[in-house]
């Protein structure tokens, strides 16, 4: 890895392996980790878990939009809340008081991030087979167990997150940028050593 690195990006849908593998780049490499999540959430996962009930207006949201909306919806979010993440971006990159940053979430847009130009970061985007992200939405919302209208959210929220991956695979592939496909088999390790492996700085 290059020394020059002082924050590492890590985009890509929900349910992926983002948060599990930024926490054990960190643990490798002794620095921080941190969630776009933790800035701004949009809207919210719409399954209930035992510190969060689902609002309202967050089962609203993925009952009545159109496949389209939940996803433009999602992009627009992440579009505004950038200047949150180039701001933290920047004050890691840029001031060696600051601690070392593994920074992980799907607000890391690609275009964004190549905007930066910074030579002290990199990113990688982390992808999945629409099969795969929906068998792992599935295990984590207890989908099995949810009742009809559980079941429901639950697959809005799978169709907003291909709809996603699929977005965020275009635009790393048309700004040539590094893509980890992420299978049932790869283990935390291997997405460690590939993100590592792959890392260039951005200028």
């Amino acid at each position: 890895m290059d020394e020059r690195l002082r924050v590492i990006l890590i985009g890509g849908t929900s349910n992926i392996g983002k948060s599990t593998v930024a926490a054990r780049l960190a643990e490798q490499l002794g620095w921080g980790v941190r969630s776009t999540d933790k800035l701004a959430r949009y809207p919210g996962r719409p399954w209930p878990t035992p510190t969060w009930e689902v609002p309202p207006h967050v089962a609203e949201h993925y009952r009545t939009l159109s496949d389209v909306d939940l996803v433009e919806g999602q992009l627009a979010h992440y579009q505004n809340m950038w200047p949150l993440v180039d701001a933290l971006v920047r004050e890691h990159a840029g001031d060696p008081a600051t601690e070392r940053l593994v920074l992980e979430g799907s607000g890391i847009w690609p275009d964004n991030v190549l905007a930066l130009h910074l030579p002290s970061v990199a990113a990688v985007w982390l992808s999945g087979s629409p099969e795969l992200i929906e068998a792992r939405i599935f295990a984590e919302s207890g989908y099995a167990n949810a009742d009809a209208e559980g079941r429901l959210l639950i697959e809005r929220f799978v169709v907003r997150s291909i709809g996603y991956d699929r977005e965020m695979r275009a635009a790393v592939s048309r700004l040539g940028q590094r893509l980890i496909e992420v299978t049932s088999t790869t283990s935390v390790d291997q997405l460690a050593a590939l993100c590592l492996e792959r890392m260039r700085p951005l200028a």
